[in-house]
């Protein structure tokens, strides 16, 4: 049965139930809490959590909530590491209704597939296979599309990933709900695509799939991608990063509105498959011998490798212990039956809460299966893992190879070495980088009396930083059990783990850890949302304000005023 609601709450909840079904509203603590609580960070109440079946229930739901004066915190996946999605605390002096947007998918193909248009509730698992079909992807095809992260939410939070030439996900059309300063929302059409002046009608046309390709304009001045990042990146003597989320030059409309807006659509590039492709694995003791590859190889005229992923021989350790079901599941699995797994593990985890059973049941499960299988990883992945502290692992196209072939062998006249991956090691060497983002979780959750909690850092360095590793003082270091690093290494993008140890103060570890990457002018987040994690610079909040002047979306993002008007 649904908690007791106080009797104020009760009409909205009521007008919620009459535009979706009783069915998806949900009221009960026990039915809120995987949708109130982050994949990583955060947690907050929330009154109900709202499932629209169709773009005109989404409408017409948001339009009550914010009608209403509550709260709004719109949340697909609910895949974010940072808690930008959920609720934080419950300080917001309103009601909070989240609206999960799972049961809005859909992908349309336009033109020829060069581009797509994409529901709030699809996800890049679902891009990929079906831009697969013909012989495209998507922006981003490596490590979240596995778990279910969804199109639109990448777009909001100018997401990146590991694919060295796109940079972060980003386009200038969308079709979205922006709340004016008199508290209604309109209906802002940015998709160059004709609809209904009407927006029900408009947004039912959607519903309904029915695009006329006379509808569709191609309008030149308009970007569905950074088309500009490949030079961006390359310009390796610039003192600012490459990508990050409060980059003004990606904030437009849907892009990095960070839940401030209303988002119904998302119009996005796609991209020709990569199909002669091979991976290089290279292993280096100095950290400096991999700047100078870096800079060699961005600032050559010649191909740019499709993906150079960074590793240290901690998160290889951790990845290789903590990681190992998820590496299993990619190899026996596949990527088609992920989101299904993911399901399951949601699920189990839910029937643990019931039980009183908090920590990851299901992560404890796996961790006890993967147990019983051998040893996973090739053996040239296992030697250099003892050769080398610093691991790196490059993807190319055939045509690409030949050059960065050149670029290796100096680095083995620097004490490093490199090896051609077989398909099987490369599949491997980029399974093993993939599993290193969740290992930190498992292993605190498996070590829960020894870590007190994780502080995770997404940062982005310097294009002209060289001195890109970082050594902690030992202020810090007596305070962390196990720094991880891993990250997207041409782009200078990391993310840092540290697993702090129990009885230590984790905000005391960010704060300090923070203060660091200041000095060395990193900017942060890269590539995920602001959330409740990290605090907005003032232009960015500023922006925010401008999206939504009432801070009825998703207030508190950023750390942030939650107040209305913000109060």
């Amino acid at each position: 049965m649904p908690d007791p609601l106080p009797s104020a709450r009760l009409p909205l909840i009521e007008a919620l139930a009459a535009i979706v079904g009783h069915r998806h509203v949900l009221t009960s603590a026990v039915q809120i809490e995987p949708y109130s609580s982050g994949f990583r960070y955060g947690a907050g109440r929330a009154d109900a959590v709202v499932l629209p079946g169709s773009l005109v229930e989404y409408w017409r739901v948001a339009r009550a909530v914010l009608r209403d004066g509550a709260v709004l915190i719109s949340q697909a996946a609910n895949t974010g590491l940072t808690g930008g999605s959920t609720p934080y605390g419950d300080d917001y002096g309103r009601t909070v209704v989240i609206v999960s947007t799972r049961r809005l998918k859909g992908v349309a193909l336009l033109g020829d597939g060069c581009q797509v248009l994409c529901l709030p509730g699809s996800t890049l698992f679902e891009l990929e296979a079906q831009l697969g079909a013909i012989g495209r992807e998507p922006h981003s095809v490596i490590g979240s599309s596995c778990i279910g992260a969804s199109v639109v939410g990448g777009v909001c939070n100018n997401s990146g990933g590991a694919l060295v030439k796109r940079g972060p996900a980003y386009t200038e059309l969308a079709l979205y709900g922006a709340l004016g300063s008199d508290g209604e929302l309109r209906l802002v059409n940015e998709l160059g695509i004709a609809l209904d002046s009407d927006p029900e009608s408009a947004l039912a046309r959607l519903d309904r799939g029915e695009i006329a390709p006379e509808a569709v304009a191609w309008p030149a001045d308009r970007r569905a991608s950074d088309r500009d990042y490949e030079a961006h990146v390359r310009d390796i003597d610039s003192p600012g990063a490459a990508r990050f989320n409060a980059d003004p030059r990606c904030l437009h409309g849907a892009s990095g509105s960070a839940g401030r807006l209303v988002v119904f659509a998302v119009r996005l590039d796609s991209f020709p498959q990569e199909r002669d492709s091979r991976v290089f694995y290279a292993g280096a003791g100095d950290p400096a011998a991999f700047t100078r590859l870096r800079r060699a190889i961005l600032a050559s005229g010649a191909e740019l490798p499709i993906a150079a992923e960074y590793l240290h021989r901690s998160a290889f350790d951790v990845a290789a212990r903590y990681g190992k079901d998820m590496y299993l599941a990619l190899d026996l699995l596949g990527t088609a039956r992920l989101p299904r797994l993911f399901a399951a593990k949601r699920r189990i985890d839910r029937i643990g809460a019931r039980l009183g059973l908090r920590g990851g049941l299901s992560d404890r499960i796996a961790q006890r299966v993967a147990g019983w299988f051998p040893g996973h990883l090739p053996r040239r992945l296992r030697e250099w893992r003892d050769r080398f502290e610093h691991h790196l692992m490059i993807k190319v196209s055939g045509s690409g190879a030949a050059a960065l072939r050149e670029r290796l062998n100096a680095l083995t006249a620097e004490g490093g070495d490199w090896f051609e991956c077989t398909a099987r090691e490369g599949a491997a060497a980029f399974q093993h980088r993939f599993a290193a983002a969740g290992a930190a979780v498992r292993y605190r959750d498996i070590h829960a009396a020894e870590v007190e909690d994780i502080v995770a850092l997404d940062i982005a360095l310097p294009r002209n930083a060289e001195d890109w590793f970082e050594t902690l003082p030992p202020e810090i270091a007596t305070d962390i059990l196990q720094p991880l690093y891993y990250g997207h290494f041409l782009c200078h993008v990391f993310h840092q783990d540290y697993l702090v140890r129990k009885g230590a103060d984790p905000e005391a570890v960010k704060t300090r850890m923070l203060a660091l990457l200041d000095a060395r002018g990193a900017q942060y987040p890269a590539e995920h949302n602001f959330g409740h994690l990290y605090a907005a610079p003032d232009s960015l909040a500023a922006h925010y304000r401008r999206l939504d002047p009432a801070n009825q979306l998703n207030p508190g993002i950023g750390k942030t005023s939650k107040r209305a008007g913000w109060a």
